[in-house]
């Protein structure tokens, strides 16, 4: 291959482009960002970014991903602040929205996904966060005489703005559309543990109710249920998923599916074109079904993987990584690690988290009495531990 474009400046696409320069790619490399900024790291958007006190600097600061030492190692040519809005694999080309058209030999898929959104949302006070720029819009409101904070969606994004609020000393209301959240992750029991952290903080969570609208003119003032309520709010956050940035890929000929569809290494049915990080549907060998994992980890090591396989030409390594993804909210730090199915049991090997969620506890969970997942709240070191043990294979007997 004389070039590879990489199609998104992520943490994936910047993983995919390492793995090629680290397994002897010489050739052209070029890497395609809609952001006017170079990769970094997103979970601190959310956390640590909304609360640090001062103002953050304007360059990307503690959050870059490569240094000038790292980026004259890639060798890559950068092409930043432009959308891909096409891939036509029959003639070689990525076309770009500003009418360029890359020739190339190897296409890498990198282009995330990007937040659903509310009707109402463009509402001045309506913020969603996925990007830096969408954190420091937030930043700014928040520091700007809001009292009242409503986040929409209790996920992972949604309880760690939440979190962050709370520790801005902000009035904060969860609004949760299912019974309880994070069910489909955690199971019931241990969902039920890890939302106690914000009643314990001083955070209301409404669950079980939808939202009917947005209320304001010129900006927001309140958020109405569907039940009726209405919750009054200076600032609004809506976290309620993502969807795969495929839009731009459509004729191109890939099956597109909630993601980009790709065998068990990341390789697309298009010879030459793999797919890496949230955007990425990879097969399950041995279930007939697929999976796309919207975690920094994931993220961050399917690129070697998709790097290999596209230079081969063919899947001659799978992505097989034990699943794991973390949060910190309130304080506390929840790690999860295996693959966690409906049915599976679930033994408390350290702590309690039915009476105290925040002092910490360690969760198995167990098909047949094998381990198949971990979790843990507060308690690095023994997760750790499981983790690597999970990882080893299904003979594991925790204690």
């Amino acid at each position: 291959m004389r070039t590879v474009t990489v199609v998104g400046a992520s943490l994936a696409g910047l993983h995919a482009a390492r793995g090629l320069r680290d397994q002897g790619y010489d050739g052209r490399l070029v890497i395609v960002g809609e952001e006017r900024h170079r990769p970094y790291d997103r979970p601190p958007l959310s956390k640590e970014f909304l609360t640090a006190t001062g103002e953050p600097d304007g360059g990307l600061g503690k959050l870059a991903l490569t240094d000038p030492e790292d980026e004259a190692e890639l060798d890559a040519e950068w092409l930043l602040g432009v959308r891909a809005d096409r891939l036509d694999p029959a003639s070689g080309a990525v076309g770009l929205a500003d009418g360029r058209t890359l020739r190339t030999d190897g296409v890498v898929i990198a282009t995330g996904a990007a937040p659903r959104t509310l009707r109402a949302t463009a509402l001045p006070g309506v913020h969603t966060l996925r990007t830096l720029d969408d954190a420091r819009r937030l930043r700014a409101e928040l520091r700007a005489a809001a009292a009242r904070v409503v986040v929409i969606g209790a996920g992972f994004i949604g309880a760690e703005v939440a979190s962050s609020c709370a520790a801005l000393g902000l009035d904060v209301t969860v609004v949760e559309a299912a019974p309880l959240p994070l069910v489909p992750q955690l199971g019931e029991r241990m969902a039920q543990a890890c939302a106690s952290l914000h009643a314990a903080h001083g955070v209301s969570l409404l669950c079980g109710t939808g939202v009917a609208t947005l209320r304001g003119t010129d900006r927001v003032t309140g958020v109405e249920l569907a039940d009726g309520r209405v919750l009054p709010a200076d600032v609004v956050v809506v976290g309620v998923g993502v969807r795969p940035v495929t839009g731009w890929l459509e004729g191109s000929g890939l099956a597109l599916d909630d993601g980009v569809l790709c065998d068990e290494g990341c390789a697309t049915a298009l010879p030459g074109v793999v797919a890496v990080g949230d955007v990425a549907r990879l097969a399950r060998p041995g279930t007939g079904g697929t999976v796309r994992a919207e975690h920094w980890t994931s993220a961050a090591e399917q690129g070697a993987v998709a790097a290999r396989n596209l230079l081969a030409g063919a899947t001659v390594e799978p992505f097989g990584a034990l699943p794991y993804f973390w949060s910190d909210q309130y304080g506390a730090r929840i790690q999860f690690a295996g693959r966690r199915e409906p049915g599976d049991t679930v033994r408390i090997a350290e702590g309690d988290s039915d009476k105290d969620a925040a002092g910490g506890f360690l969760a198995v969970y167990e098909r047949d009495a094998i381990p198949t997942a971990v979790l843990a709240v507060n308690r690095p070191k023994p997760f750790t531990r499981l983790r690597r043990e999970l990882a080893r294979g299904p003979r594991l007997a925790v204690r």
